[in-house]
């Protein structure tokens, strides 16, 4: 499996699964996942879909793709969030927090540089 499918797949689980527990309310004392990352029932189905979108771009081998598009949307909505956050706490329906766009920029950071700068067919060492 490339490394570019390995993140893609992993990102997708990730996604999925903070998807569902957004929507655990003793996990979302608040409507802060955690405690500690603000969501809402738009932002944990955002989250499910990403996840969706991620596993069907790993069975269809578009892992690439996904990595290069989200990871700058990922970033851009880092950027956005800094800026409009703290005046309004939601971005387009989503609720937002400081620590959301810290973990944006490093999701970003992540799948940008996995999908920019790794080649498709980097394979990962077998055991």
């Amino acid at each position: 499996m490339s490394i570019q499918r390995l993140v893609t797949l992993v990102g997708g689980i990730v996604f999925i699964l903070i998807g569902i527990l957004g929507f655990i309310s003793p996990l979302t004392p608040g409507g802060a996942l955690l405690g500690l990352f603000a969501v809402n029932a738009v932002h944990n189905i955002v989250h499910l879909l990403l996840g969706i979108i991620a596993l069907i771009a790993v069975y269809i081998g578009m892992s690439q793709l996904y990595n290069r598009v989200i990871g700058i949307v990922y970033l851009l909505l880092a950027i956005l969030g800094f800026i409009l956050v703290p005046i309004s706490g939601t971005l387009l329906l989503v609720s937002i927090n400081l620590a959301d766009n810290f973990l944006h920029l490093v999701f970003g950071i992540i799948l940008a540089g996995v999908g920019f700068l790794l080649p498709a067919d980097v394979q990962t060492a077998r055991a």
